[in-house]
């Protein structure tokens, strides 16, 4: 459309002509009934709700919820990731085996009683299958519920009552019932936005950036429990979520 191949007064002209081109462009290309089209109606009316039916500013909690999920996603990916290779390790030490996982799988195990038994017995059958078996295969592919069950009571017990190792810094007097149930929320917390659902809404569908700033504050309480400071473990990382909160709080 524009012909850069002539003199750098040519070049300049089609910049000028593209600048003017694009102020042309109209700013809001699809209207608010292609974006229900689109999204569904039934995701996009309690955002229309909270803004008490003005569509532009809907269609901005929306954009800014996503944009929330992104920061969001980017920290849980982190936390995951340190939570499972400190379980990991701790596990592969307390019964001396590098193959804990495949092992604690059978009878008297203590993950013979696992809800995700059958998950993870078919995800090592499907590497043994193939030829790519190892227990760090295993670590990557199992689900968060997974890790965050081993602090149930049970396989606790059956673990030695020793997984609170793994949280050298935790807070004194903290035990495996607490432990266990503010990881479930992180856990829930984290399936809310891998299945796309709102974070910015309150309990009864007002906005607010509350519980999402909680469960930030959460993750990063077990961050630093697990002996990291989150400025060393997410540095380099656009991972803080703070600015989205004051877009969401300020529209």
């Amino acid at each position: 459309m524009f012909d850069c191949s002539g003199t750098s007064g040519d070049f300049d002209a089609n910049i000028h002509l593209f600048l003017n081109f694009a102020k042309e462009l109209p700013n809001d290309i699809m209207k608010y009934y292609e974006y229900e089209k689109a999204f569904s109606p039934a995701r996009l009316n309690k955002y229309l709700i909270s803004c008490n039916g003005n569509t532009n500013k809907a269609l901005t909690l929306y954009r800014h919820n996503v944009k929330l999920c992104q920061k969001f996603y980017c920290v849980l990916n982190i936390f995951e990731v340190v939570l499972r290779n400190a379980i990991n390790e701790h596990y592969k030490s307390y019964f001396a085996d590098p193959d804990w996982i495949r092992n604690q799988l059978q009878p008297g195990g203590m993950l013979e009683f696992h809800p995700q038994k059958a998950t993870v017995e078919k995800t090592i059958a499907d590497l043994d299958r193939v030829g790519k078996y190892t227990n760090d295969r295993v670590v990557s592919s199992v689900t968060f519920g997974f890790w965050t069950y081993l602090f149930n009571k049970k396989p606790f017990k059956l673990g030695g009552q020793s997984l609170l190792r793994v949280f050298p810094a935790k807070a004194t007097g903290l035990g495996q019932r607490a432990i266990y149930n503010e990881l479930q929320d992180i856990k829930d917390f984290r399936n809310k936005i891998a299945h796309h659902e709102a974070i910015c809404f309150d309990t009864n569908g007002h906005k607010s950036t509350q519980p999402s700033k909680d469960n930030y504050a959460l993750i990063l309480r077990y961050v630093n429990f697990l002996g990291y400071s989150e400025n060393h473990l997410f540095y380099g990382l656009d991972a803080t979520p703070d600015s989205v909160f004051d877009h969401i709080e300020n529209l």
